[in-house]
């Protein structure tokens, strides 16, 4: 991959390990992220998937370099932020903080509760020496909280007097208090109510649109990341195993990954349901610690063979713009 104007964010062969201790002292690596390289293009939104644990939030993290990446090299809109080659030359992120932001899964973990929510979305302000002046700082907080369908008087309370989605506004006016670019939404919706959910996706869309902001939208829920994405990444276990537009992966899946968890999104028309093919996956998800050799979804493939457990295949464009890790594609 090039460098293109039109990216925002490019990823090239990153990795992130983090270090556990394992018994007498000996220390072994929890593989997060293993070799994953895409791009996110300005104003659109990337949605990435996978099961629990696939390393999804960690490399949502580790682009913003919340979490330090192990090696590989990032850049923002074209400027190098992270190269692992050069670990001792660092480049200074904190300008880069006011252009990436991320909302938290859970809102109520994610707020300070010693913090009233005016001192919660003013402390970015506060950091970056922005709208300085009390009456200043007070209007630009209260422009905030509207904008995410709370009110001035919101300000001098307190995260636990609020309800999980009034919690996640408050998270979403936090990020937006520094004017960002690019902002990692990760998994925003999972801990709030149904009645909630649409809500908040409809509004982080609005927003996108007014302010032409640039979307990571890490999920579960398929259907979501479908009606809000452009382009989805699935991963399984550390690796990116498909990367497609929205539409094409649900007409055209490729990976067998990729087609069971669409098989297992639930449609609620029951006839169609009794009608679906349910792919049912065998076995455990293997350990990061100690991934399979080869293609490490081969221990649960219904396609598999022998040279999937000793070759681990290319991630490579089988259709334009289509990139696939499979042999048998």
């Amino acid at each position: 991959m090039s460098l293109n104007p039109e990216n925002l964010i490019e990823v090239k062969n990153l990795y992130k390990y983090f270090t556990v201790k394992s018994g007498f002292g000996k220390k072994k690596h929890v593989q997060a992220v293993e070799n994953i390289s895409f791009n996110i293009k300005k104003g659109e939104t990337f949605g990435l998937v996978g099961e629990s644990g696939c390393g999804k939030t960690t490399l949502g993290r580790a682009i913003l370099r919340l979490h330090e990446p192990t090696r590989g090299k990032l850049y923002y809109d074209g400027d190098l932020i992270f190269d692992g080659d050069r670990k001792k030359q660092k480049v200074d992120i904190l300008p880069y903080r006011r252009k990436m932001q991320i909302i938290f899964q859970d809102p109520s973990a994610s707020l300070d509760p010693r913090m009233t929510v005016g001192e919660i979305v003013g402390e970015a302000l506060d950091i970056h020496g922005l709208y300085k002046g009390n009456p200043t700082r007070k209007n630009r907080i209260n422009e905030l909280l509207e904008a995410v369908g709370l009110n001035s008087e919101h300000a001098n309370r307190y995260p636990h007097e609020f309800s999980g989605g009034q919690q996640q506004r408050i998270g979403i006016a936090r990020a937006l208090a520094v004017e960002p670019e690019f902002i990692v939404c990760d998994e925003p919706i999972s801990a709030l109510d149904v009645s909630i959910q649409s809500q908040i996706i409809n509004m982080l869309e609005d927003m996108q649109e007014a302010l032409g902001l640039t979307y990571l939208f890490i999920a579960h829920d398929l259907s979501v990341v479908k009606h809000i994405s452009d382009r989805i990444g699935v991963m399984y276990l550390g690796k990116m195993v498909e990367l497609v537009s929205s539409d094409r992966l649900y007409i055209n899946p490729l990976h067998p990954y990729t087609k069971t968890l669409l098989s297992a999104v639930p449609i609620p028309d029951p006839k169609k349901s009794r009608e679906m093919d349910r792919i049912m996956l065998e076995g455990e998800i293997p350990s990061a610690i100690d991934p399979p050799s080869g293609c490490r979804f081969h221990t649960r493939c219904p396609k598999a063979t022998e040279r999937c457990s000793k070759e681990d295949p290319d991630f490579k464009e089988v259709e334009p713009d289509h990139w696939v890790a499979c042999f048998y594609i």
